[in-house]
């Protein structure tokens, strides 16, 4: 699909098929925070109610599917088939369970960058309160920030953690294969933020050089699976760890047996990194929204040709618009390949640029200096640019 005419005709399509959402009426331009839900989210929430109405306690058997059929469509975005796959509320929850798992007292050294979201930004400043050695990395320059990174890595070092995409520039992160190699051979771990990443760009972790990482990421942004879809990947050598943060789902397999009092016992695999109870309508929410893409052909290489089209078509609208740079610039030094599903304007108020057009009428959000766009396969090339245009007449 190589013709803009054709990502048009695709998106109008789509239309229809969010109308709970109303998304053919209103210029959500925040598809990289909360895109629209499709209708069909409806029948997974229903389902997990009949479920539970009719199978009682007996349901969880019947949830487990569901989270497997979720499981399979992370790791087709991953590119990675044989992937185990743990699942968490959020990101922040998945985090502090690796985060437990490492020996922080021989290895009290964790790199990262200062442009990671406010999940990682927030707990590492408290533990670097906490006494733990934590090295911020400055995000720009992009190009050299995997290579910097990795130049801090030393013996002390228990994990680096870098986001795929960052979430407020949408610069995607190169050579995050060499900083994964470094990391191995210090004996640190590697851990990847791929949040903005998927199913916005083509992800395919051997061939990025990531086999050998930890992977968080979630649905509630571009891939419509709403909230309690988070995630961790873990890598063929999980099974060296023993989480602290552990919850009674990590033996949910045994609990006929009598637990060892003396030490607590993990099993192999995903379940290693178990949480607890939980709200399973999210998981079915998620595997019939995966089948709903599956059935409109929604794969990772259309998902990126659709967003290099619509990123692209509200950069060129934005540059048409002429604004003074000292209110509003984009950065033009890259190409668009290589930067995420939005776009990202530096801005001298960008919070109230964001709110004039909220009054007009426009979803953005902003991020510190940054003004977002972010478009979804179900917005038109007009909505697009009408949003952009918005802006034009917020600032004139």
């Amino acid at each position: 699909m190589s013709a803009a005419l054709s990502v048009d005709d695709l998106s109008r399509s789509l239309a229809p098929h969010y109308s709970r959402f109303r998304v053919a009426e209103r210029l959500l331009l925040t598809g990289h925070s909360h895109q629209a839900w499709p209708d069909v989210a409806v029948e997974g929430q229903l389902e997990a109610f009949d479920d539970a109405a009719r199978a009682v306690d007996e349901k969880w058997a019947l949830a487990a599917a569901k989270a497997e059929e979720v499981a399979s469509g992370y790791r087709a975005l991953l590119g990675d088939p044989d992937a185990e796959i743990a699942f968490g509320a959020n990101t922040h929850e998945l985090i502090v369970r690796f985060l437990s798992a490492l020996d922080l007292r021989a290895r009290p050294r964790v790199i990262t960058t200062d442009g990671e979201f406010h999940t990682v930004r927030r707990q590492f400043m408290r533990l670097a309160e906490a006494g733990i050695d934590v090295v911020r990395v400055p995000a720009d320059p992009v190009d050299t920030l995997a290579e910097r990174m990795a130049a801090e890595v030393d013996d002390r070092t228990a994990a680096a953690v870098v986001s795929l995409v960052l979430f407020e520039t949408a610069r995607i992160v190169p050579g995050l294969g060499d900083l994964a190699a470094v990391c191995a051979s210090r004996g640190a771990e590697a851990v990847i933020d791929a949040y903005h990443a998927l199913g916005a760009i083509e992800v395919d972790l051997h061939e990025l050089g990531l086999a050998d990482t930890w992977v968080v990421g979630g649905g509630y942004k571009y891939l419509q699976l709403g909230e309690g879809n988070c995630f961790l990947r873990l890598p063929p050598h999980a099974d060296e760890f023993r989480p602290v943060v552990t919850g009674w789902f990590a033996e949910f397999g045994a609990l006929a047996e009598e637990p060892d009092p003396a030490r607590v016992a993990y099993p192999r695999g995903a379940a290693r990194f178990a949480g607890s109870t939980y709200d399973p309508t999210s998981h079915y929410r998620a595997a019939r929204v995966f089948r709903f893409h599956a059935e409109q052909g929604l794969t990772p290489t259309l998902r990126r040709e659709v967003s290099l089209h619509q990123v692209g078509l509200l950069a060129r609208t934005f540059d048409e618009l002429d604004l003074p740079e000292d209110m509003a610039t984009r950065d033009r030094s890259v190409p668009r390949e290589a930067c995420g599903g939005f776009l990202a304007l530096r801005c001298r108020d960008a919070l109230g640029l964001q709110r004039a057009l909220a009054e007009r009428g426009v979803s953005t959000d902003s991020r510190g200096r940054y003004l977002r766009f972010g478009p979804a396969p179900y917005l038109s090339d007009a909505q697009l640019t009408d949003a952009m245009t918005a802006l034009g007449d917020v600032v004139s």
